[in-house]
């Protein structure tokens, strides 16, 4: 794996997903998710959390896309994809098995898929990225 496009690669995907976040958690889907018990309130945001948390995302799809090797938009996007939906679903099973309180499952299915496509469009642009520079065949 190029370590230049990893880096690249993480930064790129890191900044999509935190952009993609804001616009669609953030605004697009706010109003649902409030009404559906994940509240997301902005004024107490841990900014920094909060990028270190999306870069480190963004590194983590660049890793798994180098490893498969995964250098076109849509390859990417299609390993990008079923990736965030099996973290997603690891992640908001798990948090709603230990403090089911804190959201619906109609919120839990809305973030998995949320989060699926989010992650599918992050993993275009690492595609994208480590698909720079390669001559078309």
């Amino acid at each position: 794996m190029n370590s230049n496009k990893f880096l690249l690669g993480g930064i790129a995907g890191g900044i999509a997903f935190f952009v993609l976040g804001y616009v669609f958690y953030g605004m697009v889907f706010k109003s649902f998710f409030d009404e559906n018990g994940m509240v997301v309130n902005m004024d107490s945001m841990v900014w920094w959390a909060m990028i270190a948390g999306n870069l480190a995302y963004g590194f983590l799809l660049a890793f798994v896309l180098g490893k498969a090797n995964a250098s076109t938009v849509a390859g990417a996007a299609g390993i990008a994809l079923v990736a965030g939906l099996l973290l997603a679903l690891y992640f908001d099973l798990t948090m709603y098995a230990i403090g089911h309180g804190l959201t619906t499952i109609k919120a839990l299915c809305a973030d998995v898929a949320l989060s699926a496509v989010l992650s599918a469009i992050t993993g275009a642009v690492v595609g994208w990225v480590y698909g720079m520079g390669k001559k078309a065949a």
